[in-house]
């Protein structure tokens, strides 16, 4: 397989707004969670003094940790991690900062009153208080880009909009996106900024991996909407909650840890996949790379791709990743990706 020396540009636009953002985004689900706060400021000074300038949030991360056997989590602590790092290290105006508004937060209700709609939701209401409370937790005066965490079926997307349009004159948001929207509902928020001349997204941010099973509504229709209208594309779980990065070889143990735990109770290794990761690595030996820079290497090679989102525990995890992403992959690698992870299109495109 040749060595390919095309390199990638360290900052790429955000569609055709005016941001630009580093080639690789820093996700924080894990800060709060399985890395302390002394854990993920390692974290975030290793990206930064890589050049890193693009760190991405939510509001409910990681409310969901107790249930998983951590601590007690009612939301918000991830930004409270990053605020008190960009207050300590003084780099608040160096970073693009991201975060999302849609999840629960607080107590969980689940009477039949509707309690719970107090604290959730794509509202009006909801957003205006949920953009304050992570403007605190955040320690800063504005939001670089935030992001609809996921649809809200019950609020009109004119709602939505209409209140992100108000923070961006308020002067306390920059630039708005989404995150797990489909193609049809992100096609129709479009079509409603334009219409009533509101603020409209400049990002998504979609699931999307070798592995990942909504590959096909990436690729055929979501990467199509944002192509042509101008949109950037963030992947989350790039590694595929960390199926991807190497750890999981055939006959060898699992890694000792949670998320090993769930992949192997879930669908992530079954034959399909698990043959899938069998490729990666004899690609990535013969590209002379981790199997991690490989799988990264394959997403930047598609051309609808931003920068996806990446998760560290430990600085040397994220720096093996960044280390390998200034280089292309070849496209025999890439091609060789494609041929073993390619999912069934139920019939070819008309456009071809």
């Amino acid at each position: 397989m040749s060595t390919d020396t095309t390199s990638h540009p360290a900052y790429v636009q955000v569609g055709r707004s005016g941001l630009f953002v580093h080639r690789a985004g820093l996700g924080t689900m894990q800060f709060g969670w399985s890395v302390e706060q002394s854990g993920a400021f390692a974290v975030m000074d290793a990206y930064v003094e890589h050049g890193g300038n693009f760190i991405d949030t939510a509001d409910c991360y990681t409310a969901w940790a107790a249930d998983m056997g951590g601590p007690p989590n009612p939301g918000g602590v991830s930004e409270e991690i990053v605020g008190r790092w960009m207050a300590e290290r003084g780099n608040r105006h160096d970073i693009v900062l991201a975060t999302k508004v849609r999840a629960a937060m607080g107590e969980r209700f689940s009477d039949h009153r509707g309690t719970a709609r107090q604290r959730e939701g794509l509202s009006r209401r909801w957003i205006a208080r949920a953009c304050e409370d992570s403007l605190r937790r955040l320690k800063t005066d504005h939001i670089d880009l935030y992001q609809a965490h996921w649809i809200d079926p019950l609020v009109p997307i004119e709602e939505t909009l209409s209140a992100f349009d108000d923070l961006v004159r308020q002067g306390k948001v920059r630039y708005i996106g989404c995150s797990n929207f489909s193609a049809w509902r992100l096609m129709q928020a479009l079509w409603s900024s334009e219409r009533h001349a509101l603020e409209r997204f400049v990002s998504v941010q979609p699931e999307y991996h070798l592995l990942a099973p909504t590959r096909g509504d990436v690729e055929v229709e979501l990467a199509q909407v944002c192509t042509h209208y101008g949109l950037g594309v963030f992947p989350y779980s790039p590694l595929a909650g960390g199926v991807l990065s190497g750890k999981y070889r055939r006959g060898a143990d699992l890694p000792a840890s949670v998320r090993a735990e769930e992949n192997a109770a879930g669908s992530r290794l079954d034959a399909r996949n698990r043959a899938i990761v069998d490729e990666l690595i004899r690609v990535a030996e013969e590209v002379g790379r981790t199997p991690a820079q490989t799988a990264i290497g394959w997403q930047l090679a598609q051309p609808f791709v931003t920068a996806p989102i990446l998760g560290a525990n430990r600085p040397e995890q994220l720096m093996d990743v960044l280390e390998g992403i200034g280089t292309a992959l070849p496209p025999e690698a890439v091609a060789a990706l494609d041929a073993v992870s390619d999912f069934h299109r139920p019939r070819s495109s008309l456009e071809n």
